[in-house]
């Protein structure tokens, strides 16, 4: 079995980790009340879907 000759330095380790980053969310502003709001999402406050009323508020 193939065995390491020498430590892997943490620079080396953290390059070859540098990939598996987990992505920030992407955000946009809300066309009805201007709030930032997760893309392809419904807002909850405002109840609305690209501009249109699709959950009920009060």
């Amino acid at each position: 079995m193939a065995v390491p000759k020498r430590k892997e330095s943490k620079s080396k380790r953290n390059k070859r980790r540098i990939h598996q980053k987990v992505a920030v969310p992407n955000r946009i502003n809300c066309l009805q009340c201007g709030d930032a709001m997760l893309s392809h999402h419904a807002r909850p406050y405002c109840g609305t879907y690209k501009g249109r009323a699709v959950i009920g508020t009060e």
